[in-house]
């Protein structure tokens, strides 16, 4: 686990720093701690990273422009601020969890359950997934998604245009943050609920789902009864 720390208080980035390494313990490969936005942002370019934990006001520099390029990337960001009114404008950014300050070691842990798969996230708000196109990051709006394929360890978002795009996000990564109604059909697929027009059944027990735009993907063995319930 590789983590980065964009903290411009001294003293709280190493209060957040210890704590974040009593609970990775061995886990943990590297923490870094950066002071500013840029040098934040020049690090998440230049090196690979798991987790950034993000505070939002940055010696009067906004993380948002950090979380306009995190949407975009293979990690999770954790915003920890005391602007607890920008928190819904952040989880629309596709921010795992949001820990307001001032916080204690209890909070700041069960923000890296949800990081390690132990605890859902209670908000799921986000409105936006982002790709990056010619060194740009461009906006997608998820209600335009209609479903998303695994790429190895990146996601191919198909919009309702026909259009496909390259996320860096995996799979696993991006049914985190998703909303309930994006649902994991398959190994390889996610899918919104409402765009399945009907579930088939094909000898060798073999499911799929047509989609209301005429395409049909799989369903994997264990996915089936529970997608099935949601139909009846």
């Amino acid at each position: 686990m590789h983590i980065l720390v964009i903290e411009d208080e001294s003293r709280i980035a190493k209060r957040i720093m210890r704590m974040t390494r009593e609970f990775f313990l061995n886990t943990l490969s590297e923490i870094t701690h950066m002071e500013s936005l840029a040098k934040g942002l020049e690090f998440v370019t230049a090196h690979k990273v798991d987790l950034v934990l993000l505070d939002l006001n940055l010696n009067g520099e906004s993380g948002f422009d950090l979380l306009k390029e995190a949407v975009s990337q293979s990690f999770h960001t954790i915003i920890i601020s005391a602007y607890k009114d920008q928190a819904i404008q952040a989880f629309e950014f596709g921010v795992l969890d949001f820990v307001p300050k001032p916080f204690n070691k209890e909070r700041l842990h069960k923000a890296f359950d949800r990081v390690m798969h132990k605890e859902d996230t209670t908000q799921r708000n986000i409105k936006f997934l982002a790709i990056k196109k010619r060194g740009e990051v461009k906006l997608i709006d998820i209600e335009h998604i209609i479903y998303i394929k695994g790429a190895g360890v990146y996601s191919e978002l198909v919009l309702n245009n026909n259009s496909t795009f390259l996320h860096d996000k995996s799979l696993e990564k991006l049914e985190q943050l998703l909303p309930d109604r994006f649902v994991r059909i398959h190994k390889s697929y996610i899918t919104k609920i409402e765009e399945i027009k009907t579930i088939k059944v094909s000898s060798g027990s073999k499911y799929q789902a047509e989609l209301k735009n005429g395409e049909i993907l799989p369903i994997g063995r264990t996915k089936y009864k529970t997608l099935k319930e949601m139909f009846k």
